[in-house]
């Protein structure tokens, strides 16, 4: 590689500044709180390859995952200047129905194929199906909601009006989803405006070549990283409670060899695929490993598709891990996901106990509500939330008390934001003391979150670590499991993690998010006196 160490740095952080005012744009311009409050959306740059060239600072979940969304759209359109490809579909390049994607070639004149692609993702709070938030229980993809495969919703600066119709007949609430369908447009515009004014400064040919060396450089430093960690195969496995069909567990295991500066990941010895929507495709496999093997790296590392070029990965069809359609899947995205990372992370701990932490939460808490809105002459709402825990505890440092970790990098709905949108009442919203796992370094405490419904109401959850509790790592305790409850009169009832009901107006659902694992070995009474003595 011959090229400017300043210049790379400058390319480096113009790339990533495209992707960034992308989703500054995409939340200013979002009708929901789901994208406008909750952040939960993602942009990103390509190559005219469809190699990632910058991310912005959104959601792991969707970064990983998003060259697979954008290599369909290549492969099944043929994206002509001014077009916007769009895509859900799961088993052709998407994640899970909710998850929308845009795709659009950046053309520059003379120039027979794009230079560029820029994409963007927002999960949308409702995207049809049986239940309202397209989260619910379901036994096949088709019960999920509105299965899209790539089209194009812009055609030559035009939008495509039959299509935008046919998605919004499909929805509960269709001017949302219109806004915040035109808000990943205007993003997508935004994108293409910056990379031509990048352009026309530098030059065609610097630019690619920059690109390029973007790549390289982050593959080159990902096998340092690998030479750093010792050979050998490493292993480690956990589980999901159920699918909320079942009660029975479901394994996530995974394997890591390292090879001097080579690394695959195998995941063979999963449980099969499994009737509920817990469910992940291949694309969610490739973005947890992608965001493991990240973590090892300094953050001014740019976030390439070069990252990868020394990892194989390996997720055997017809799991949980890969599943054949039309399994459905929904939950794989964010609870499978979850998993994933743990089963990783565990492996990898073997390897290099002192950079790894012990086991966050586990669990995006996933919250949908529906029903008709009294405030808005009944008015359909659609309203779907993640909910954050406790981080596991450092080597050197206790967890985060709530806050979202590892595949979801989203925020809880402010208060204000929630009960203004719909008709809900915040009862309490605070940190839920002493779940965090003890040891050397704390793991950080979970949630409590109580939402008194206002008028009849649909509710899904969709929760994960209700029965095994986040590990704890080199002598650390485990964290505290979560908790789900429905209270109608004052009379709390336990909740499965996965379920969904028709609840009453003046119900309350009450949350208790996990806590994380804790690290190291918790020093005794008699250890800590001696330590103080000497430090005297």
């Amino acid at each position: 590689m011959t090229f400017d160490p300043t210049r790379l740095e400058i390319f480096k952080n113009l790339f990533h500044s495209v992707a960034e005012e992308m989703g500054a744009a995409l939340r200013r311009a979002a009708f929901s709180p789901n994208i406008k409050e909750r952040r939960d959306y993602s942009c990103a740059v390509f190559d005219g390859a469809g190699r990632v060239l910058a991310m912005g600072d959104h959601m792991p979940v969707h970064l990983g995952s998003m060259p697979m969304s954008v290599a369909a759209a290549i492969a099944a359109l043929k994206l002509a200047p001014g077009d916007v490809a769009l895509l859900n579909d799961p088993y052709a390049g998407g994640t899970h129905l909710p998850d929308l994607t845009m795709v659009m070639p950046v053309y520059f004149p003379g120039s027979p194929a794009p230079m560029f692609y820029i994409a963007n993702r927002a999960h949308h709070a409702d995207i049809g199906g049986a239940q309202a938030g397209s989260m619910g229980l379901a036994r096949d993809i088709f019960q999920e909601g509105l299965r899209i495969p790539p089209v194009r919703i812009i055609e030559r600066n035009g939008l495509n009006r039959d299509l935008l119709a046919l998605i919004l007949g499909n929805v509960r609430t269709a001017r949302e989803r219109e806004g915040d369908l035109t808000a990943q447009i205007a993003a997508c515009r935004i994108g293409e405006r910056r990379l031509g004014e990048i352009v026309a400064k530098y030059g065609r040919r610097e630019v690619a070549a920059y690109g390029n060396h973007l790549l390289a450089y982050s593959a080159s430093m990902m096998r340092t990283v690998l030479r750093s960690i010792p050979n050998g195969s490493y292993r480690g496995k956990d589980f999901l409670d159920d699918d909320g069909i079942s009660n029975v567990p479901l394994r996530i295991a995974s394997t890591i060899r390292i090879r001097g500066e080579r690394a695959e990941v195998d995941f063979s010895g999963s449980a099969p695929q499994c009737a509920g929507n817990v469910n992940a495709v291949a694309a969610i496999a490739y973005s947890a490993v992608f965001y493991v093997f990240r973590c090892l790296l300094d953050e001014q590392v740019p976030a390439t598709s070069g990252l990868m070029q020394p990892i194989r990965v390996f997720a055997p069809e017809g799991t949980i891990i890969n599943a054949r359609p039309p399994a459905a899947v929904a939950g794989g995205n964010v609870e499978t996901s979850q998993r994933m990372v743990d089963s990783l992370l565990r492996a990898l701990a073997h390897a290099i106990p002192k950079r790894i932490p012990a086991a966050s939460q586990g669990t995006m808490n996933n919250l949908t509500l529906g029903g008709a809105d009294p405030r808005r002459g009944g008015a359909p709402f659609a309203y779907y939330e993640t909910i954050a825990g406790g981080m596991g505890a450092r080597p050197g440092k206790d967890g985060v008390s709530g806050i979202h970790t590892h595949m979801t990098n989203s925020l809880n709905t402010p208060v204000e934001a929630l009960e203004e949108a719909y008709p809900v009442r915040v009862r309490c919203y605070a940190l839920r003391s002493g779940s965090g796992g003890p040891g050397l370094y704390r793991g950080g405490d979970g949630i409590v979150r109580e939402i008194e419904l206002l008028t009849e109401t649909q509710v899904g959850l969709l929760c994960d670590r209700r029965r095994f509790s986040p590990y704890g790592l080199a002598g650390g305790k485990p964290g505290a499991t979560g908790r789900n409850a429905l209270i109608v009169d004052g009379r709390p009832r336990l909740l499965a993690g996965k379920c969904g009901f028709y609840a009453p107006a003046g119900a309350i659902v009450r949350i208790e998010t996990p806590g994380g694992g804790g690290w190291g070995k918790q020093k005794g009474r008699t250890q800590r006196k001696k330590e103080r003595v000497k430090r005297k």
